[in-house]
């Protein structure tokens, strides 16, 4: 293995991506915030903001996620649908309200219109599922062969009233509780992206979770951690808890 290249490995959100960012961007933008490592940044308001004086006691939420998946479409999903439930879960993650997204589109030269048209309407489903809008964006198209269709980016801002949830906050005894089965998500984009046939007809789950999330907190406030687990799955998930805790 190249030390000194990227290799495709670096995105699969494993061990090789957290080495990545522990030893390049982690060092570079090291702050505060960051250094948390949550699905999303939690900070106060600008002393001083007019807006910072009426919400005075909220924090507000920020994440960002680019999504390069292959196929577009796959059983249950596609990319436009992953990317706002992505990111509203990273805002979900951190107990915030999900209020408002922003989407960035990378689109391939070639790519049909009519596959645009059908992505872009799953995403302002998603986004009426989630109750979030989708308020600003951006659209570049690149040349043939540069891309594998369409990468989308999408970035959230929400609202915290109450003391942020946190992997830092997870503590001996707690119990780990999944909202669903493992590994649907995953074995949906490769029965596409392969072609592979299973006995179970696999479709992604992939859904926002704010209003579940939302549920859980208003009867009781003695969660500690969440994490919406994406290419690295469960057990990066809980080396990550572990590592913050």
């Amino acid at each position: 293995m190249p030390k000194d290249r990227i290799i495709l490995g670096h995105g699969s959100g494993g061990k090789l991506s957290h080495d990545l960012i522990e030893s390049l961007f982690l060092p570079l933008f090291i702050n505060p915030i960051l250094e948390a490592g949550d699905d999303s940044a939690v900070f106060p308001l600008r002393d001083g903001d007019k807006i910072g004086r009426q919400l005075s006691k909220d924090k507000v939420a920020f994440t960002t996620d680019s999504y390069v998946v292959k196929p577009l479409f796959w059983p249950g999903g596609n990319i436009g649908r992953l990317a706002v439930c992505g990111t509203v879960n990273d805002l979900a993650m951190v107990g915030a309200i999900p209020l408002y997204l922003s989407v960035a589109f990378v689109i391939e030269e070639g790519l049909p219109i009519s596959s645009l048209r059908r992505i872009v309407t799953s995403m302002k489903r998603a986004a009426k599922e989630a109750g979030v809008k989708i308020v600003t964006g951006d659209t570049k198209v690149v040349e043939r062969g540069s891309a594998d269709g369409l990468f989308i980016n999408t970035t959230g801002v929400g609202l915290l009233s109450r003391a942020s949830i946190s992997g830092s906050n997870a503590q001996v005894g707690d119990m780990i509780i999944l909202s669903g089965t493992i590994g649907d998500h995953g074995i949906a984009v490769l029965s596409a992206r392969e072609g592979l046939v299973f006995s179970n007809n696999f479709k992604s789950d992939v859904a926002p979770l704010n209003h579940m999330v939302g549920a859980m907190l208003r009867i009781s406030h003695k969660t500690h951690a969440m994490r919406d687990p994406t290419r690295g799955g469960l057990a990066t998930t809980l080396n990550e808890i572990a590592q913050q805790s």
